[in-house]
């Protein structure tokens, strides 16, 4: 009988949890679409080996961020490079 107590209390914190999560979620969501901006994350090396061959990946990428930009970006929100 003590087992299916404590297996119904596993079951209550599981579900306050899944809830919880759900909440944040649901403000994560509003949130982002609230903002003026999309925020794009752009990886490299800075220093290192890779950094080199890496500088010309990141000069592209922030082009095509200015190009995407310079047409209304997406969905009337531009583009922020993040990271640069």
């Amino acid at each position: 009988m003590a087992f299916l107590k404590s297996q119904g209390k596993v079951s209550k914190m599981k579900f306050k949890s899944i809830i919880l999560g759900f909440v944040f979620f649901i403000i994560t969501v509003v949130q982002a679409q609230a903002a003026d901006t999309i925020k794009v994350g752009i990886l490299h090396s800075l220093s290192g080996t890779m950094a080199i061959s890496e500088t010309s990946l990141k000069d592209v990428a922030l082009m095509a961020i200015e190009e995407i930009n310079a047409k209304g970006g997406v969905l009337g929100k531009k583009l922020e490079p993040v990271g640069v």
